[in-house]
């Protein structure tokens, strides 16, 4: 009787660095990056010895237009290299996007940590893609008293948005979407007039890590082109040495996920 074939679940490659061009609306060609490249596959035993250079293989021979413009199409050449299953890339990099400061109007540059996943199984051949993206922003820190003088102070707060739609959405979007609702953007250069405008702005207004996830989250729920959404918020007070996390996501009621549980 033949022996029945197995698939390893757990089979992967991680931190594979590696240049790339990512979608950028500053720049019609892409930025280019270098990416962390990470793979899970799910594939038959017979070919535990050498998917990693089936995968390193298929990734040189996209080298010349491999990015997020391409990796929707390129999974599936990976899936039918590597005789998989099911194939899950994750392509972690920073995007560099340019700013404004508030009152000198100087641009600096700030990097924001971005990662790209797409997943496909060979049954299916339709790509599953989720964007995250890390954005820094200045929050009203809860232990502020309005009441007393100089009581409103703030705190650094870490969105992270991850998004899944019908087409790529452009990192600089979700970026003015978290500046537009926090207390105050997060910059990489300030002038003094800059600084004095941004310190001033946090002692005198108030937005709270759970309001500005809130109205993100709404933003996100009116955009027609994205399917799935979620948001958390991880706030570092000044008074503490732990961080606090808000959290949110679309339809929380139902268990929801960028990958079901077929994933590897």
């Amino acid at each position: 009787m033949p022996q029945e074939k197995r698939y390893l679940v757990d089979v992967g490659l991680k931190g594979f660095p590696f240049p790339m061009r990512v979608l950028s609306k500053q720049d019609p060609d892409g930025q280019a990056t270098v990416a962390r490249i990470s793979c899970h596959a799910r594939i038959n035993h017979e070919f535990e010895a050498r998917w990693i250079d089936r995968f390193i293989r298929t990734l040189h021979e996209h080298r010349d237009t491999i990015g997020t413009r391409t990796l929707r199409d390129n999974i599936r050449d990976y899936v039918a290299q590597m005789d998989a299953a099911s194939v899950k890339i994750d392509f972690e990099y920073p995007v560099f996007i340019a700013k404004e400061t508030p009152v000198s109007h100087q641009r600096c540059l700030i990097a924001y940590d971005c990662c790209y996943s797409v997943k496909v199984t060979s049954s299916n051949g339709q790509p599953k893609v989720v964007f995250r993206m890390d954005i820094p922003a200045i929050t009203t820190d809860p232990a502020s008293d309005p009441d007393l003088e100089g009581g409103l102070f703030g705190q650094l707060s870490v969105v992270t948005i991850e998004v899944r739609s019908a087409r790529d959405l452009y990192p600089e979007y979700l970026v003015s979407l978290v500046d537009r609702h926090a207390l105050s953007p997060i910059y990489s250069f300030l002038t003094r007039d800059d600084q004095i405008q941004v310190i001033r702005n946090i002692h005198s207004g108030r937005k709270s890590s759970v309001v500005m996830t809130d109205e993100i989250k709404e933003d996100l729920a009116a955009n027609p082109d994205i399917d799935w959404y979620a948001v958390s918020c991880a706030n570092n007070g000044m008074l503490h040495s732990y961080s606090t996390v808000v959290a949110t996501e679309q339809n929380i009621l139902t268990p929801a996920g960028a990958f079901e549980d077929d994933s590897i």
